[in-house]
Order: C-alpha cells, then structure tokens, then sequence
C-alpha cells in the first residue's frame, strides 16, 4: 500500500527543520558545505569502485578485444571522464557550451557502442 499520509508530513517536517537550521545557526552554511563535499568524495570514490570492479570482472574480456578497439574504449571513457569533470565550465560558456559538453558525451558513448558491437560479431 505504501506509506501513508503521516510519514509523508513527518519526512517533510524533518527537511524543514534541517533548513531552518543551516539557514539560522551560525555556520550552517560552512557545515552544509563540508557535508556536500564530504557525500561528493564518498560518490565519487563509489564510481571509481565500481570501475575497479566492472575492470577486474571483465579483463579477460578487455584483452581480447583488439588493440585499436581497446584504444577506442579507453579513449571514450577518458573522454567522457573529461567531459563530466568539464561540466561547471561548459555549461558557464552558455550555449555553445553545453553543445560541446553534449557532443563529447555523444563522441564517447559512440565509441563504447562501437567497441560492443565490434566485440558482438564473429
């Protein structure tokens, strides 16, 4: 059935609460602001994990794939790591900006795709 109406108005009473206080306390702000960075490393050491794995899953898989299309890969994930590092200062440049930023995510999903369609065939 689902949570009912009274978990929804505590939840929400909880997130006002906790910005009331970030917005009152002294130092809020700079405690919001370690905390934010703080999730962000936690995120980011999550993905590179996880890479790790996928890489460590999947070697055997990797090195058989010729040398140019591992390049290929390896290029797009460098690419689209590029990309995503970027982002703030594409998207400050306006327009033209986010066009790049979405081409090159566009560039490297390509090359991902085309390196398992390469790796698919006999």
């Amino acid at each position: 059935m689902g949570p009912g109406r009274n978990t929804h108005l505590r939840n929400v009473a909880i997130l006002l609460v906790l910005a009331l206080a970030v917005w009152l306390i002294p130092g809020g702000d700079t405690a919001s602001t370690t905390i934010y960075n703080l999730l962000t490393v936690v995120f980011v050491a999550g993905i590179l994990f996880f890479g790790y794995r996928l890489y460590m899953e999947h070697r055997s898989t990797l090195f058989m794939l010729e040398d140019r299309m591992r390049g290929l890969l390896y290029a797009s994930l460098g690419l689209a790591a590029f990309a995503v590092v970027a982002t703030s200062r594409l998207w400050q440049q306006g327009g033209f900006g986010g066009l790049i930023w979405i081409g090159l995510l566009a560039l490297a999903g390509w090359g991902v795709f085309r390196v398992y369609r390469a790796s698919r065939e006999y």
